[in-house]
């Protein structure tokens, strides 16, 4: 059974920041499609990053280009979403998906930026 279970949301101060944490199981890591998309209040889902097996660079949203790194740890089956220069727009409960023969998705983890 393919799980995602994303932890590390919180509170934080505007210009603070979180690392978001995915962990896996059940698909092989190493060789999957795997995303970031959260969800702010009220409003629809919205693609934040995403990461390649295979391709040297991952892909970001303008909004948190320069300011989000998305990494994993193949040893860990973990992904991860550093958030730096965090603005109250970035708050939101924040989603990490996998791609295989269909995207299944974590249960989402709160972040909330605001002073």
């Amino acid at each position: 059974e393919v799980q995602l279970v994303e932890s590390g949301g919180g509170l934080v101060q505007p210009g603070g920041s979180l690392r978001l944490s995915c962990a896996t199981s059940g698909f092989t890591f190493s060789r999957s499609a795997m995303s970031w998309v959260r969800q702010a209040p009220g409003k629809g889902l919205e693609w934040v990053s995403s990461i390649y097996s295979g391709v040297p660079n991952p892909y970001y949203a303008d909004s948190v280009k320069g300011r989000f790194t998305i990494s994993t740890d193949n040893a860990k089956s973990t992904l991860y979403l550093q958030m730096n220069s965090l603005k109250s727009e970035d708050t939101g409960v924040y989603y990490c998906n996998v791609a295989l023969a269909q995207i299944t998705w974590g249960q989402g983890t709160q972040v909330v930026v605001s002073s």
